[in-house]
């Protein structure tokens, strides 16, 4: 049975090149992981807001290798996207964002970060984030981006309102969370949005 539709973004769109560096412009890099960040990752994965707010944990190095693996992997499989922020002068890793649960035929994807400890407060998520949005609206051509965090995250909530996600509603018990569950706040970006 045909499609009424075409889709937003074919497949193949992201993954027939290689996953690009972006530049924020202002001091920092998004870039590909590299093994080489495995410490690091293992490192943020000790702190206990990281713990908070997320479901994983990362029990060695070699374990933080095994994720790095498959997050270059997942390029390529169209589905979700992770890159490294580091420092553009010193390429020092100060968190992660990534695009997730992507799906091209509707030009979606769920915008995802964490920080480390030590660039808490310095605007990180939130230039990241915004550097990853107009990439992903403007070049790539993605229709809508969600943000989606636990309604208790209020620092994640300023980083959405800061990248122009715009708060749309609650999702109700949403996230399994190790003190239970969650409500979620969902928030989105549409392309041709004034931020």
């Amino acid at each position: 049975m045909p499609d009424l539709v075409s889709p937003v973004l074919a497949t193949g769109t992201l993954s027939r090149t290689l996953q690009p560096t972006i530049p924020t412009g202002d001091g920092l890099v998004l870039r590909p992981w590299r093994t080489e960040d495995a410490p690091a990752v293992y490192r943020a994965f000790q702190d206990p807001v990281i713990h908070q707010w997320h479901i994983r944990s990362a029990d060695s190095e070699d374990e933080a290798r095994g994720w790095i693996a498959e997050w270059r992997q997942e390029w390529g499989e169209e589905r979700r996207i992770q890159w490294a922020v580091a420092d553009a002068a010193t390429d020092g890793l100060l968190g992660r964002v990534a695009l997730r649960d992507i799906a091209l035929d509707e030009g979606l994807a769920e915008v995802a970060y964490w920080t480390v400890p030590a660039a808490r407060g310095q605007g990180v998520a939130a230039r990241a984030t915004t550097a990853l949005a107009r990439w992903a609206l403007d070049e790539v051509g993605f229709h809508r981006l969600e943000l989606v965090h636990a309604v208790g995250n209020q620092p994640s909530c300023r980083v959405a309102a800061k990248c122009g996600f715009a708060l749309e509603g609650t999702k109700r018990s949403a996230a399994l969370h190790p003190d239970g569950w969650h409500d979620m706040h969902l928030h989105a970006r549409v392309r041709g949005d004034r931020r």
